[in-house]
């Protein structure tokens, strides 16, 4: 069935730009050749290439049978529906296309281009998330994760709790979707407190569970794409880059991609948010009195500013796409690589751990992730390969090849 293979290869691409994004070359155009158990990696770049082939190749059968659907039954993300596969296969792309702009432009506009003025074009309307909604007996896994270890009388969470970066923002910005993000703190008068990230963690039973936690239920949907991230990286690449994003200019994708964000979250205020012009992000107090820190973030407020530098605009729709892609964390960590943004809260120098692989630069922090020990003495000839087309060390430090900004240092 064609339809069914086009999904199959959707669901392929984005699973492994995840993998790809977070090791570099990977083994993918040659997994299954002769039979093969040691592959030989392709360099990020050709994985790139080969992702835009794919999803092409699925986007033209899917554009052909968009009226057609297969079964209800096998397909939890879209009910069978063709036309939905192909708009998030063009949203893909359009995600994909931002990745690698500072790596090649002139290819990122072509595949940007082309997905957002296809025939059946991205994802617009929150009906048309991605979104995973049917689990086994656990539910949902980051629902599972955030309550491991969770003490009985506890109303924060176990060992997962909320980062102060992402509150601090929220809390300066006066956010209306705190409520649905995080769960109140312990701390006496402060409503949603956030922990530090890269520090030695506090006691759990007595400190530690007093930081804010992850807002999340037992059934909450995972999601893989939504419909504010796509408006958004219609913002950077029409405000930013120039790119042809059809009909509309930056500031009309960043607001709408602030509404979308409201609506999906059921919260109201969007109007007021957009016009706020003096919120920014607050400073980081410490409750425990041992990891405050005393720098300011951004200066950077919502309202669009017709008069920014490339710069600030990029620096705005990105604060605003990553607080809008809550639980999308693989998006985060690439967005802050590849632009910079948003500035975050520093690892500590004093806290154990954190120089991992010889990282010295505790702003830039982790680039990538050392590939798994075992494929250096089961695949060694080919492990070799790979480490020198990343053209570092196999560590944490190391760029990859998308990860070019000369901005970001």
């Amino acid at each position: 069935d064609p339809i069914v293979l086009a999904i199959a290869d959707i669901i392929k691409v984005a699973a492994m730009h995840r993998v790809t994004d977070t090791y570099g070359p990977i083994p993918y155009s040659m997994i299954g050749e002769n039979g093969q158990i040691q592959v030989p990696y392709d360099s990020q770049e050709k994985v790139y290439d080969k992702f835009f082939e794919e999803l092409d190749a699925a986007i033209k059968v899917l554009t052909e049978h968009r009226t057609d659907a297969i079964s209800a039954k096998a397909d939890y993300i879209y009910g069978g529906s063709a036309e939905k596969w192909c708009k998030l296969a063009n949203s893909l792309k359009l995600r994909l296309a931002m990745r690698i702009v500072y790596a090649n432009e002139a290819k990122a506009r072509e595949m940007a281009e082309s997905a957002v003025n296809s025939e059946v074009g991205v994802i617009t309307s929150n009906a048309d998330n991605a979104r995973l909604t049917s689990f086994g007996a656990d539910g949902n896994p980051i629902y599972v994760a955030v309550n491991y270890n969770k003490p009985a009388d506890c109303i924060t969470g176990g060992d997962t709790h909320a980062a102060a970066d992402i509150i601090c923002y929220m809390n300066g910005y006066s956010d209306p979707r705190r409520e649905k993000y995080f769960t109140q703190s312990e701390w006496p008068g402060q409503t949603y407190v956030g922990i530090r990230r890269g520090i030695v963690i506090p006691p759990l039973a007595s400190v530690g569970r007093k930081y804010s936690g992850v807002n999340i239920s037992i059934s909450s949907p995972v999601t893989w794409m939504n419909a504010a991230e796509v408006a958004f990286l219609k913002a950077e690449a029409k405000g930013v880059f120039g790119f042809n994003m059809g009909s509309g200019e930056a500031k009309d994708f960043y607001d709408e991609g602030i509404r979308l964000s409201f609506e999906e979250w059921g919260v109201s205020g969007a109007d007021t948010y957009l016009a706020n012009t003096t919120g920014k992000p607050q400073l980081y107090a410490d409750p425990a009195n041992s990891n405050s820190y005393a720098q300011e973030l951004s200066d950077i407020t919502i309202a669009w500013d017709e008069g920014a530098t490339p710069a600030q605009m990029q620096e705005r729709i990105i604060i605003q796409k990553w607080i809008a892609n809550f639980h999308l964390g693989n998006e985060a960590w690439a967005d802050f690589r590849r632009t910079g943004f948003p500035h975050l809260i520093p690892a500590m120098e004093s806290a154990v751990g954190n120089n991992s692989q010889g990282i010295r630069n505790l702003t830039l922090g982790a680039r990538r992730m050392s590939y798994p020990a075992d494929e250096a003495t089961n695949n060694p000839e080919n492990y070799a390969k790979a480490v020198e087309m990343l053209g570092g060390s196999d560590n944490m430090a190391t760029r990859m090849w998308w990860d070019c900004n000369p901005a970001v240092k």
